[in-house]
């Protein structure tokens, strides 16, 4: 295991300080607030620690409130809503300075047999034979050496390939509004469902608005043509899956209109498999001249 993923796992142990209270820590994103994929990670791991190991995560539904304080800690305060026979479900609210920043709802549910079916995976090249996110991002000669760097250091648990160029690699003319990443951790997890559904949690945060910004041309942050944030975000767990294992991220936007645009996607295993699907709405606003 690398000591980045480790130092990850170790920003995704978090303390209890109550029966229905944990804490974590904070650390710096690229963009200078706590990544949004930290916060929602860090809510279900307080959430899925009340619930019995039987029960595994198969939906979440969030909302980003407030940006988050790289520089405090995070308090959890989860409510217990409902322990059913086969469904439980949780509430976490993130509190920093006496606000909340941050609420997840989360749904736990015990195996059982049922109905199956799922969409096609789409093409995609190997991942082994796509660039690596280091490969890519030093290629980039228009890019701040310095946003490269934070951008490396960002992502350093996680092996993320984009299969096309991210936004802020060729930008200035519009383009399909469709993107695909191959990632998984860098390193072997335990075999914890929770632990799996966590990091993916924690990636899916990552590239999801990407498809709105190919759109319109626009390259993101790093280039500094668009300033924007996460609003909502939800996922749908339909199968195990492993986040060690390589897993695609079909991700494109159906729309953008109010100074707000929705990704949305599909992960699939390596072998075909429907793991998951997730949709996020965004901030997205062109910088006033």
């Amino acid at each position: 295991m690398s000591q980045a993923l480790q130092d990850l796992l170790d920003l995704l142990d978090l303390e209890q300080i109550e029966e229905n209270i944990f804490r974590g820590q904070s650390r710096s994103a690229v963009v200078p607030r706590v990544f949004g994929g930290q916060v929602a990670a860090q809510a279900l791991v307080a959430a899925g620690r009340t619930v019995p190991a039987d029960r595994h995560a198969h939906s979440l539904h969030a909302y980003f409130l407030r940006m988050g304080d790289p520089g405090a800690p995070i308090v959890y305060n989860v409510e217990r809503i409902r322990d059913g026979r086969s469904f439980t479900t949780r509430r976490a609210v993130a509190v920093q300075h006496g606000r909340p920043i941050f609420a997840l709802s989360a749904s736990f549910q015990t195996y059982e047999e049922g109905l199956d079916h799922q969409a096609p995976m789409p093409p995609a090249p190997d991942p082994e034979t796509v660039p690596t996110g280091q490969e890519r991002l030093r290629g980039y000669d228009h890019l701040d050496p310095a946003v490269v760097e934070r951008f490396l250091e960002a992502r350093e648990a996680i092996d993320l390939r984009y299969v096309d160029d991210p936004p802020y690699g060729r930008f200035g003319e519009p383009r399909e509004p469709h993107s695909q990443v191959w990632f998984r951790t860098n390193g072997k997890l335990a075999d914890d469902p929770l632990l799996h559904v966590v990091l993916a949690t924690y990636v899916s945060d990552m590239t999801l608005l990407d498809s709105i910004l190919l759109a319109h041309g626009r390259g993101g942050w790093a280039v500094g043509d668009v300033v924007g944030a996460s609003l909502d975000h939800a996922m749908w767990f339909h199968r195990p899956f492993r986040a060690d294992e390589w897993l695609l991220y079909d991700q494109e936007s159906p729309s953008a209109s109010g100074g707000r645009g929705l990704g949305q996607a599909r992960i699939y295993t390596q072998d075909g498999q429907l793991a998951v699907s997730v949709i996020q709405e965004g901030v997205v606003r062109v910088p006033r001249a």
